[in-house]
């Protein structure tokens, strides 16, 4: 097996691996398992300390982005799409997928979104029912404020989604005005991939409950999850054993009081080891401490980067891909990768590739 260094899946922790095998009952009858779903939804809640509601979803992270728009997305809705990177330019397909209007706010990949730039675009542009935006656009490792850049638009009345899928608990997430909070599993949790949730304030609940057209799906409906508790009773059998995985995944962040200097320091690490083998960092500032990147070198490739260090040293990074393709090396650092040790070793085993491929590049040279 592969060390997994990638942002995403991460490397899972053996106590999660052993509550994935704890014995089934059926999640369809026994009140118990309603009882396990809600502490575990509570306990997300509890450590984003937040009093807003978490609704776990049967499937990866992109179902919670897919049921946000859904939900709360009515036709013909102004959806302000905030873009500087990959996911963030994504959305808009969602948007119009589920009959909004999507409109770009388009800025460079290369740096965060900017709070006065947007509080300036909206003195004059603010007629939206909702905006959407990504706290970690993990194809780049470009980290925006989303905590400031809600605040902003909350101010106007416009209803925010937040993908935070790969920065939540290992980047400080503050859901105060955010409406709907995406995340997933397989990120910083360091649970298998298969689970997302969303995290719904009053408003968003409040405009779903409110809708003028039905909720053009059944899967990706929030609204159908609404009285789950109440009634004991979920719209479709809910993937029990990997529930269970994720609840442990979060008691472990729960216990780990170092959980954000953890990636803070795991991450100011790697950055320094990469500049001191003068390798370019992108983006140019923003920088995420779940995932760094950097440029491909002249000369090399990202296939013989990401396969020196398999095959060489049984480490596994990524690459990127879109706009980013064959340009970027991704390092994740986030949850169960983010020791000091795993971070020292991968960063020793890059040096060593790096130095091989150079050595052959002089070589053909001669």
């Amino acid at each position: 097996m592969y060390k997994i260094m990638t942002p995403g899946p991460t490397q899972v922790a053996e106590n999660v691996r052993i509550a994935r095998s704890w014995e089934c009952t059926n999640p369809d009858l026994d009140e118990s398992f309603v009882e396990f779903y809600k502490n575990t939804c509570d306990t997300i809640s509890g450590c984003l300390n937040t009093d807003h509601e978490t609704i776990i979803l049967d499937g990866e992270g992109i179902l919670a982005l897919e049921a946000a728009c859904a939900s709360l997305i009515e036709p013909g809705d102004r959806v302000l799409v905030l873009d500087n990177g990959i996911y963030g330019s994504g959305f808009a397909d969602f948007v119009t997928m589920y009959g909004g209007a999507a409109e770009l706010y388009t800025r460079p990949a290369d740096k965060p979104l900017d709070s006065e730039e947007l509080k300036c675009y909206l003195t004059e542009h603010h007629d939206y029912k909702i905006a959407t935006l990504v706290h970690c656009d993990t194809p780049s490792a470009m980290l925006n404020d989303a905590a400031s850049l809600c605040s902003i638009l909350k101010s106007y009345g416009i209803l925010t989604i937040v993908d935070a899928v790969s920065s939540m608990f290992g980047e400080p997430v503050d859901p105060v005005d955010m409406d709907i909070l995406c995340g997933g599993s397989q990120k910083a949790i360091s649970a298998p991939p298969g689970l997302s949730f969303v995290v719904l304030s009053p408003d968003a609940k409040a405009k779903i409950k409110e809708r003028k057209t039905p909720i053009p799906s059944f899967y990706a409906n929030l609204k159908v999850f609404f009285t789950y508790y109440e009634d004991k009773w979920f719209p479709y059998t809910m993937p029990i054993s990997d529930i269970y995985g994720l609840a442990q995944a979060m008691e472990n962040i729960k216990k780990d009081a170092a959980l954000y200097q953890r990636h803070a320091d795991c991450a100011s690490y790697t950055r320094d080891r990469l500049r001191s083998m003068g390798l370019t960092l992108y983006p140019a500032e923003g920088y995420s401490n779940t995932v760094t990147s950097f440029l491909v070198p002249d000369g090399m490739t990202d296939k013989e980067i990401l396969g020196g260090m398999l095959e060489n040293h049984n480490i596994m990074l990524a690459g990127s891909f879109g706009t980013f393709g064959g340009k970027l090396i991704r390092i994740g650092h986030m949850g169960t990768n983010a020791t000091m040790e795993n971070v020292m070793e991968t960063l020793d085993a890059l040096e060593d590739v790096l130095r091989h491929l150079q050595l052959k590049g002089q070589e053909n040279k001669r």
